[in-house]
């Protein structure tokens, strides 16, 4: 897609803070299909074409995991994933389970109760979860015939790409070092091939982290092992949730002072966002990174 015009910062952020979510795609559909997700990827996207799920997975931590888009009410929850609760699901009388590789030892015992659908977002296979995301809401969107939703929830997705790209300015903003805190020794860095390095590939920023990741796109790393970082210009984005001392016990060790990337003007927290999502996530991701980097600036 070629790129929008240039949106200045103030107009872009005043848009982002009116803008609906992009799961409001309308469907076209005459009815939606009885469909319950193990999988809250897959529940999102099934929100994003204008389905709500009649059942959901670990519907409990939606709030904490997800957050948005919100689940409507009424929605049963079957039990953690590894632990569905069959008697809930029989009763319900779906007629298509989304699932995810990770299941797949579900796969004979949920079949005899609706066909199975798994979408192959996390996987083994090289290449950038974005692009296996997109892959899987099209072929989500044939299976439930939900095609012309599918096609015009990426549209408004990839446009908004396109925004956050704009604004950010392509090589105007630094590379950026993405993590999350597990305790003050340790941290997860994000890179290839995961959602959060594929949004920023796509953002044409630069992830600075020099190290693979697995296939979530995470590794977990000593908050010392930063300093194989080299560019100084790196910008460094917290992912909450960020206990209240963190930061103020490591501004007063001399190894996390002396790393360049970590002085306050550089370093910017955003909201939680699904790492193991799809499309919905990504765009929720680019929203709230953008917005960090474009008031930082």
């Amino acid at each position: 897609m070629s790129a929008e015009p240039e949106i200045g910062r103030r107009r872009f952020l005043a848009g982002l803070a009116t803008a609906p979510l992009l799961g409001a795609v309308p469907a076209r559909a005459a009815a939606p299909k009885r469909i319950a997700c193990l999988d809250y990827a897959g529940a999102s996207t099934l929100l994003a074409l204008g389905i709500t799920p009649i059942a959901v997975a670990s519907l409990d931590g939606w709030a904490k995991w997800v957050g948005k888009p919100q689940m409507p009410e009424g929605v049963a929850d079957l039990g953690s994933s590894w632990e569905i609760s069959f008697e809930v699901l029989a009763a319900l009388q779906p007629d298509l389970i989304l699932t995810s590789p990770f299941l797949a030892h579900l796969t004979p015992r949920l079949e005899h109760y609706a066909p199975v659908l798994s979408l192959d977002v996390y996987t083994a296979e090289d290449g950038p979860v974005l692009t296996r995301a997109i892959a899987a809401t099209r072929r989500l969107g044939q299976a439930i015939g939900r095609e012309e939703a599918a096609t015009a929830f990426l549209q408004q997705a990839d446009r908004m790409f396109e925004d956050c790209a704009a604004t950010l300015g392509g090589s105007e903003t630094p590379p950026v070092a993405i993590i999350s805190f597990l305790d003050e020794r340790h941290v997860r860095i994000y890179s290839a091939p995961g959602l959060y390095d594929s949004v920023l590939e796509r953002l044409g920023v630069a992830n600075a982290w020099p190290g693979a990741a697995n296939v979530w796109g995470y590794e977990t790393i000593a908050i010392a092992d930063l300093a194989r970082i080299a560019d100084p210009k790196t910008a460094l984005v917290v992912i909450e949730p960020l206990a209240a001392d963190i930061l103020p016990s490591l501004e007063r060790s001399p190894l996390w002072r002396a790393l360049p990337f970590t002085a306050r003007e550089r370093l910017v927290v955003i909201p939680p966002v699904l790492l193991f999502g799809m499309v919905n996530e990504a765009t929720r991701f680019a929203r709230l990174f953008t917005t960090a980097m474009a008031e930082r600036a």
